[in-house]
């Protein structure tokens, strides 16, 4: 059986990792976790095979098929413990819509259910393959030009939401605003992306709620994050049941990530947002091709 054992120096590593994730989030805002996996693979170091294992082809080549859903499984942890954090956050700012995020994620979560088992059953290396192709559609979306978020046309009615008043939601109120036949196969599907990467998936679900229920650019943001953190959370609870998460190694991302958020999101402004978005999204296409190469044959086991 293939075991990892992380080094006091690797949970460092993890933990300089989780801040240099949550500094490119609170700098660039969505995509920056793309480069948790790669970071916790090639800085960290899981990637590379022990000498016990080395020695013999067999057993290297179950490790690095091991050590690959492991990644994407305790980022998943991560990811989506740091996105409950964050919606706290904005939901005292009045900018989460627990009706339209809780009819998105429901579908997410039986997706993220089917998308972490379909996972499971791919080849490590042609995981990281895909993932790497992943990314450089992040890349790509993230050199895509910043509109200006617009103010909404008032809906007929407009239903303020609290903790106090949840309980009291009808189910007109749930649904006046959104599209059934467009947020569950929406959510469904991008619960299943979620579920396969073991991603949070927010630069899929803020288009994804934009499409389907109708809300601003900033309340989509804010809302987000109730799906990201569920899928997270869901993906990594089936990762976790085949063995792939290793919980202190998500701690240490969550607590460097929560200390890089801050300090990201602290100089945001000051920085030239639309330049800093291209350079990431280069260093991003860079990595993934990087990823992809590294993980060739894993294309090949397709075809044999």
């Amino acid at each position: 059986m293939i075991t990892i054992v992380v080094t006091p120096i690797e949970y460092i590593l993890a933990i300089i990792s989780g801040v240099l994730v949550g500094f490119s989030l609170g700098l660039i805002g969505g995509g920056g976790s793309i480069l948790a996996v790669p970071l916790l693979l090639y800085f960290v170091g899981l990637a590379t095979v022990p000498p016990q294992y080395a020695s013999n082809p067999t057993l290297a080549h179950e490790y690095s098929d091991y050590v690959a859903h492991v990644a994407l499984g305790t980022t998943a942890l991560a990811v989506g413990l740091n996105a409950y954090i964050n919606s706290y956050m904005h939901f005292r700012k009045g900018n989460v819509r627990l009706p339209e995020g809780i009819m998105f994620t429901i579908p997410g979560v039986l997706g993220a259910m089917l998308g972490g088992y379909a996972s499971h059953i791919t080849p490590g290396q042609s995981l990281l393959f895909f993932f790497g192709i992943l990314m450089i559609v992040v890349a790509l979306l993230m050199l895509r030009p910043q509109k200006q978020a617009t103010k909404t046309i008032a809906k007929t009615q407009t239903t303020q939401i609290s903790l106090r008043g949840f309980s009291a939601l009808s189910i007109k109120s749930l649904t006046s605003d959104v599209s059934i036949k467009k947020v569950i196969p929406t959510g469904f599907i991008v619960g299943f992306a979620s579920g396969y990467f073991g991603i949070g998936g927010g630069f899929l679900i803020v288009p994804g709620l934009l499409f389907s229920t109708g809300l601003c650019m900033i309340k989509a943001v804010g809302t987000s994050l109730i799906s990201v953190g569920t899928f997270g959370i869901t993906s990594a609870a089936v990762y976790a049941y085949y063995g792939y998460v290793l919980p202190l190694v998500s701690i240490a991302y969550l607590v460097g990530g929560i200390a890089g958020g801050y300090a990201g999101a602290s100089i945001a402004s000051r920085m030239p947002r639309g330049m800093l978005r291209k350079i990431f999204a280069g260093i991003i296409i860079a990595v993934a091709i990087y990823i992809m190469y590294e993980n060739i044959n894993g294309l090949m086991v397709l075809f044999h």
